[in-house]
């Protein structure tokens, strides 16, 4: 069947254009292998990518003043938002609301890689 969640005629075009930035490079070896801000190509969201070979390693506590989305690509992850722990493998989803600190690690075997999605047209963040 298909989908029609809502009447196309209601949505107006606002005139930004399409837009395309470069958000890794394939052979980067870095934990942090890059971000693209919402801001640079009309959009409302930052996208960063991470990635790590390391058991126990991951991103230093920290948290944002709006909600970040995390989408486990390849590997295992555990997560630690506010006073949960989320065990997530690729494929998963995890929501983290804003102004709860956060962080994951890479649960291994092998490679962990994420797609980070903050709702936000900039990247904000405090390190706790």
């Amino acid at each position: 069947m298909p989908r029609r969640d809502f009447d196309p005629a209601s949505v107006t075009p606002d005139g930004r254009a399409p837009a395309k930035a470069r958000l890794f490079t394939p052979d980067g070896d870095q934990p942090w292998r890059g971000h693209v801000h919402g801001e640079a190509i009309g959009g409302e969201c930052t996208v960063l990518t991470y990635g790590n070979d390391t058991v126990g390693m991951g991103p230093k506590l920290h948290m944002h003043p709006y909600d970040e989305t995390f989408v486990v690509v390849a590997g295992r992850a555990r997560f630690f938002v506010g006073d949960q722990v989320i065990e997530a493998e690729a494929g998963d989803v995890v929501f983290g609301p804003k102004g709860l600190p956060h962080r994951f690690e890479n649960l291994g075997p092998g490679r962990l890689q994420t797609i980070d999605i903050h709702h936000s047209p900039r990247w904000l963040q405090v390190d706790l």
